[in-house]
């Protein structure tokens, strides 16, 4: 009988473990536990959502992923701002913001470098990944450097009118683009493989954390898991979802503290939340470009991004209606800057549907230093 793999104890010792710290405020060594599996469920959910995914198949595999990463997310975010007495009125732009630099930059380069150095260039659609990226900068001005320009409300924010506005506008994006990924033009979207290039590795979405692709019928690509699977993984998704968002909040004071301890600004809380929730994405996305499927990591990359805004916001919105204080969206000068930098790097990046590795430096250097600036503004 085989052992019981990490991806079904980890959530099941994660809801123990929210069981016995909820309502408590346990010491250093329960919160080191504690955060290890926060971790680990975070693992486990992405796992589980991969193992759906694969049943779907491509390109709906994506949007589950960015779809379970964005629950994460956004209960990541609400649960810190109703766990604390700190000013959080800035913490949702900061994930946000930090989640499209990490994705654009961070997962975007390393899967760029490693498709490249694997197997010299690394291939893409460029329509489809062009599509994407329109999208993402569209939304991403949208709800990040509007609030910064606007005048019917001091400071960076949004009225109550401008937010809805921009909710609704990230959901009909958000939705044009789902429609055009998955129905209308659903081949811009699947792995390019150049004429002459064989011996492509078998085609699994996901990391594989603990699991070597199945092909029992040798047609060259994994075979996907089983009803009985399908559904237990969905289970353990959803359990993994309830306790990664009841152990952020147990979590929530030790990790504004280490922030405190550090010397960091408040704003790097928000990159340890998107570090945290797109840590398995990473993975999955450099696995795929090791196996030259670059367009795989390309839409895991860019819909987390897409995601991260336009199904975050318009949640945040919605939270809003109860959560205490102004919601402070818009980016400040230097985020901006990062911001344009990324945006003009990517275009250049997209256009041709093929990277060299420098590309992927490129890219690199520039989430280098948005995290340095973070904590050295």
């Amino acid at each position: 009988m085989p052992r019981p793999s990490w991806t079904l104890l980890t959530p099941i010792a994660a809801a123990v473990a929210l069981a016995l710290t909820w309502g408590r405020s346990p010491g250093g060594v329960v919160l080191a536990l504690v955060a290890l599996l926060l971790m680990g469920a975070v693992l486990a959910a992405v796992h589980h959502a991969e193992v759906v995914a694969h049943k779907v198949g491509e390109p709906f595999g994506s949007l589950v992923l960015a779809v379970a990463v964005t629950i994460i997310e956004v209960g990541l975010i609400v649960t810190l701002m109703v766990s604390t007495e700190k000013d959080t009125s800035t913490l949702a732009r900061d994930t946000v913001f930090a989640a499209v630099m990490i994705t654009l930059n961070g997962i975007v380069g390393l899967s760029l470098l490693v498709g490249a150095l694997r197997h010299h260039l690394a291939i893409f659609n460029p329509e489809g990944t062009g599509s994407a990226l329109a999208t993402v900068i569209t939304l991403a001005v949208v709800c990040l450097v509007l609030p910064s320009v606007t005048r019917s409300e001091p400071g960076p924010e949004f009225t109550g009118g401008q937010l809805a506005f921009a909710a609704i506008a990230s959901l009909v994006l958000y939705g044009m683009f789902v429609f055009t990924q998955t129905i209308r033009h659903r081949d811009f979207f699947l792995p390019v493989h150049p004429a002459g290039r064989h011996g492509s590795p078998m085609t699994t979405p996901g990391t594989g954390l603990d699991h070597t692709p199945v092909d029992a019928d040798a047609d060259g690509h994994a075979d996907p898991p089983t009803l009985r699977a399908t559904y237990t993984s969905l289970g353990l998704l959803v359990l993994s979802l309830v306790t990664v968002v009841g152990l952020a909040k147990v979590e929530s004071p030790a990790i504004e503290a280490g922030v405190e301890a550090l010397g960091f600004p408040h704003t790097a809380v928000g990159v340890v939340i998107a570090l945290l929730v797109l840590a398995p994405e990473t993975i999955a996305a450099t696995r795929a470009a090791a196996l030259d499927r670059v367009q795989v990591s390309l839409n895991l990359a860019l819909g987390s991004a897409m995601a991260s805004i336009g199904l975050t916001i318009p949640a945040l919105a919605v939270a809003s209606i109860w959560l205490e204080g102004p919601l402070t969206l818009g980016l400040d000068s230097l985020q901006i800057v990062l911001l344009v930098m990324t945006v003009a790097v990517s275009i250049l990046t997209v256009v041709p549907g093929r990277a060299k590795s420098l590309q992927g430096g490129v890219h690199l250097v520039l989430l280098a230093s948005f995290l340095f600036l973070t904590v050295a503004p």
